[in-house]
């Protein structure tokens, strides 16, 4: 087992093409160690021998959060695979590291806890956010105060106690667009927390737009496969040690074999959001000619998430696929459709979810990896017969053509 030695493997200094440090992040060192595949550590804890030297490993975590050198010590203070997968993240993300914690929710608590630490517990947020990002704002959970506001708003929305600005782009569920160069201007000092489960690092790299942090559902396409539960914060190094001393008080860490999976699911992350994407591109086309279809949300930037309204019963919809599987999340190999009004957004006032553009009649899909014409079949039965009003015509969401 590789359980000698905490230290983050080191990357070679030249610059290397997203796909290439999407298959060798985190790795590079294994061939030097006889190894193909990254072992998988599974200790909760580990012998010492000296323990003067573990007490000054822990003091010297306890006062930066650095990552402590030498052997591990305990695995709430961190995990030798979870690091591998902490390591390539942060590389596809162009960042100094990464911090990964038990869920997508976890990550955001902790740069909420982090930010409250410091007495700064505003957050400007702009909707749509993630349903259950929403509601953890709203509710005043952790004790922060919320001011929602368009990008345009955020600016005039900081003050003194702001201690973080928080975007979603492309947004769930409507995959509305944010300017994000633009927004982190506006936010001047105060750190910009960009969620970027949806694009993903192969489609956008927020800091380099000026973004400070970046969010990750990593349960989503990082992981890729629909077997795997995290959430990972890309960031400078200086935030990342507030996040592990956050991690290792709360204990929002991630299991080893979690890591494991994240790791290899990102050997394949460029393959699979391009091959999806051009999936999704299509079933955007096709639907936006649709009679059955009101209108069509899909980015600028491509991507495999489609959202779209129906003239007809949206639950009809989800109550008729066959191969598309209807369940809530995203980002597997397989094709996935949710109503949001009814499960991931049901937690937001119904009147701020559609101020935000999520309406009842919304539907959104995460298109896999199956054939394309497969997937069009079976959407085109199940939209059924129903036909849009006279004179109405089906559009795309402006400025979003497929």
């Amino acid at each position: 087992m590789d359980n000698t030695s905490m230290e983050t493997p080191v990357a070679p200094r030249t610059l290397r093409a997203l796909a290439t440090e999407a298959v060798h992040a985190g790795r590079d060192d294994l061939a030097r160690q006889g190894l193909h595949a990254a072992p998988i550590d599974l200790s909760t804890t580990y012998p010492s021998y000296d323990s003067r030297g573990e007490a000054a490993r822990i003091d010297a975590f306890a006062a930066t959060g650095a990552e402590p050198d030498g052997p591990p010590v305990y695995a709430r203070l961190g995990n030798p695979t979870v690091a591998r997968f902490e390591t390539a993240l942060a590389r596809l993300e162009g960042t100094e590291a990464a911090v990964a914690f038990a869920s997508g929710m976890a990550a955001l608590s902790a740069v909420l806890l982090v930010r409250a630490s410091l007495g700064l517990r505003h957050v400007v947020a702009v909707r749509p956010l993630y349903g259950c990002s929403d509601h953890l704002l709203t509710a005043g959970l952790l004790g922060s105060e919320v001011t929602w506001t368009d990008p345009a708003g955020v600016a005039d929305a900081l003050r003194p106690d702001t201690g973080l600005v928080l975007v979603e782009s492309p947004a769930n569920p409507t995959l509305a667009e944010t300017d994000l160069r633009a927004l982190a201007h506006s936010c001047g000092s105060v750190p910009l927390l960009v969620d970027n489960t949806f694009a993903t690092p192969v489609l956008q790299r927020p800091v380099e737009q000026g973004a400070r942090l970046v969010l990750h559902s990593a349960t989503k396409y990082l992981g890729g496969h629909g077997d795997v539960m995290a959430g990972v914060v890309a960031c400078d190094e200086e935030f990342a040690g507030r996040l592990r001393q956050v991690r290792f008080a709360t204990g929002g860490v991630l299991h080893p074999l979690a890591g494991y999976l994240l790791l290899r699911g990102l050997s394949t992350l460029p393959v699979r959001v391009r091959a999806a994407s051009d999936n999704a591109a299509e079933l955007a086309r096709r639907l936006a000619a649709d009679p059955r279809v009101a209108a069509v949300h899909y980015p600028r930037i491509g991507g495999a998430m489609v959202a779209f309204e129906t003239y007809g019963d949206p639950h009809d919809v989800i109550g008729g696929v066959r191969l598309i599987t209807p369940a809530v999340s995203l980002g597997s190999v397989d094709t996935l459709i949710q109503h949001p009004a009814s499960i991931s957004h049901r937690i937001v006032d119904a009147d701020d979810r559609r101020d935000a553009g999520v309406s009842d009649r919304l539907l959104r899909m995460s298109v896999g990896l199956e054939d394309v014409d497969d997937l069009w079949a079976d959407l085109d039965q199940a939209l059924g017969a129903g036909h849009r009003p006279e004179g109405v015509r089906g559009t795309t969401a402006a400025g979003h053509r497929p």
